[in-house]
């Protein structure tokens, strides 16, 4: 079902002072998602720093226990060893090993926690993930009884576990844990705590021998504290029937890598003929993350886990099939949008100029398509993956002529309007790599509807990530620069007062303001929460994905691209994106080691997570 709703609305009008374009449509936003979840503090020194490096470490220590397996419960000390030896591995220092330690033994327990039915788990976290100042749930004898304010994760996590049959506690303390255990009431814990309180109750949960993960808090002040929230949703949905736990995600991606090394091409797509197909060739192999191929590869290894070499074959040809198609719509967009340069780098236009470039964008398509003929697929699929990647085509091409509409005769466009424009230009490039994997695994069928609807939310996330990230970077802020659709500058134009909202109205219509100046802008974008509620946006997307897993019936599907969502947002991290505030943050840190860590920078009001 498409998320795009066939009604269109005036109510932008009035808050830009100008005319919204009527014919698009306002794509249907996802549900709200608590505020405390763009709220950044600086997590405590014994912790890694940066969601990347903390993610680094843990699949470093998977892949210590994938080569050497580990029977729970784990001794302190072989707990070290294997936390040294993956931190040696990604580069971290001593003052970490606490924290490492917390995850050898977490994944230690993976397999036998994935074996507990849910109705016989328990989730116990700290009532300091609350927004203490507003948070209006009372106390009894057994913990913090949630009111479902929609502040803090709390209330996602209590109900999605109660949902799935947990037994759900926000409190502290370990003796009411212990007498549950003692009576047989529960037989595995998913928990969240501090690492002091970890530290304290290893000893207990040792001796319990029952199997007890626990994501550590970013924090230690027991005020209103921070978790890498991905970790326990996944901790949460572990079953025995999802094996992608055993997947090399990084592996697979380095592996991927290589399809698009000359040689390999050369092999597979035969040696280049002529100027075009070898220019080609050449930005085919130009590098990047490769995420559309790699999420086809990754849906297949769940869905076929061990290939056979006819298998393995198809796959690289579907797989760099989706490259092709992703490289070609990069060539044009960068023609269309007059792009010469991209990174301080020449982009193809910028160095063979519009005619040659236009002309490798056509030769990437079509190779795209010959790859796909050319699969070794039985018939019936070849037709079907055709099918799906001119669909793709089709829409990605909508999508773009919105913009390009829009650039002719730029006027006010709504936030959702903007948002529709994402689904339709983004959303697809991940769709076809979804199901394009999927059917070279022999799945496409069944399991078509699920992956669209993960791929519509998944592709306006990345779009709305890529706005904020712009934000940072000055782009699209700079006098001259080429005006496009922003669901920031949407947002900003409709939340904004006075002088600002002259200001913002005028550049998301794509005017250029003279002496407009990018902190001049960040600033007007931050005084109206607008990138809060991009940020909030951006959340709600990546927690709409999620959900959109609930009807798929395929355990290993469903926990890899539960991690792959995890893989590409991993560097997102909102910190509010004025410059301004980021000096003002610099100049008031405090000493590392002190007491307590710094407040948090992000308090928004409840009202930010209306839905526009």
């Amino acid at each position: 079902m498409s998320t795009a709703e066939r009604t269109t609305t005036d109510s932008a009008a009035a808050a830009t002072g100008a005319p919204v374009r009527s014919s698009l449509p306002l794509v249907i936003l996802p549900p709200p998602v608590p505020p405390a979840l763009i709220r950044s503090r600086a997590p405590h020194p014994k912790i890694p720093q940066t969601k990347p490096e903390r993610t680094a470490l843990l699949e470093a220590i998977r892949r210590g226990l994938a080569a050497e397996p580990a029977v729970p419960p784990l001794r302190m000390e072989e707990l070290h060893a294997r936390a040294r030896a993956a931190m040696a591995e990604v580069g971290l220092g001593e003052i970490h090993l606490d924290y490492a330690g917390v995850l050898v033994n977490n994944e230690s327990w993976r397999d036998a926690l994935a074996a507990v039915p849910y109705h016989r788990r328990l989730l116990l976290m700290p009532k300091c993930l609350r927004v203490e100042s507003r948070c209006p749930a009372p106390f009894d004898e057994f913990g913090l009884l949630c009111k479902s304010c929609g502040l803090c994760s709390i209330q996602d996590f209590q109900a999605e576990a109660e949902r799935l049959g947990y037994a759900v506690l926000v409190a502290e303390g370990s003796a009411l844990v212990m007498a549950m255990i003692q009576t047989g009431q529960i037989d595995a814990i998913v928990g969240v705590s501090c690492l002091p309180v970890l530290e304290k109750t290893h000893p207990f949960v040792e001796a319990a021998a029952i199997p007890a993960v626990a994501v550590p808090l970013l924090q230690d002040d027991c005020i209103d504290t921070m978790v890498d929230d991905d970790w326990v949703w996944d901790y949460i949905h572990l079953e025995a029937a999802d094996t992608s736990r055993r997947l090399d995600l990084g592996g697979l991606q380095s592996t991927v890598k290589t399809w698009f090394e000359p040689a390999v091409l050369d092999e597979l797509l035969g040696p280049a003929e002529g100027h075009a197909e070898r220019v080609g060739r050449e930005w085919l192999g130009v590098g990047g993350k490769r995420w559309r191929p790699f999420l086809a590869a990754a849906v297949h290894a769940a869905l076929v886990p061990s290939p056979t070499p006819a298998q393995e074959a198809s796959l690289k040809k579907i797989a760099v099939a989706v490259e092709c198609f992703h490289k070609a719509s990069l060539v044009h967009d960068d023609i269309e949008d007059g792009d010469l340069e991209r990174y301080g780098e020449p982009t193809l236009p910028g160095a063979y100029g519009v005619p040659v470039a236009l002309n490798v964008g056509d030769v990437l398509i079509g190779e795209g398509y010959r790859l796909i003929a050319e699969s070794g697929l039985d018939p019936a699929t070849i037709t079907t993956a055709v099918r799906e990647a001119s669909q793709s085509q089709r829409l990605l091409c909508r999508g773009q002529g919105e913009e390009l509409a829009w650039s002719r005769t730029p006027t006010a466009l709504a936030s959702r309007q903007v948002l529709e424009i994402f689904r339709l230009k983004t959303a697809p490039a991940f769709d076809v790599a979804l199901q394009l994997g999927s059917l070279c695994a022999g799945r496409g069928s069944e399991l078509a509807e699920v992956l669209r609807t993960f791929s519509e939310a998944v592709g306006i996330a990345y779009q709305i990530k890529d706005d904020l990230d712009d934000l940072q970077d000055d782009a699209g802020l700079l006098p001259g620069a080429q005006p496009r659709p922003s669901v920031v500058l949407a947002l900003a134009a409709e939340r904004a007062r006075g002088a600002d909202r002259d200001l913002l109205g005028r550049l998301a219509r794509g005017e250029h303001v003279a002496g407009a100046t990018a902190e001049r802008v960040r600033g007007a974008i931050a005084e109206c929460k607008a990138d809060e509620k991009a940020a909030l946006l951006l959340e709600g997307y990546k927690e709409q994905a999620i959900r959109a897993l609930d009807g798929l019936l395929e355990p290993t599907l469903k926990g890899l691209l539960r991690r792959v969502l995890g893989k590409i947002f991993d560097e997102v991290s909102f910190e509010g994106y004025c410059r301004e505030a980021e000096q003002e943050r610099l100049r008031h840190a405090q000493p590392e080691g002190a007491a307590k860590a710094s407040a948090p920078v992000v308090e928004p009001a409840a009202a930010v997570v209306e839905r526009a």
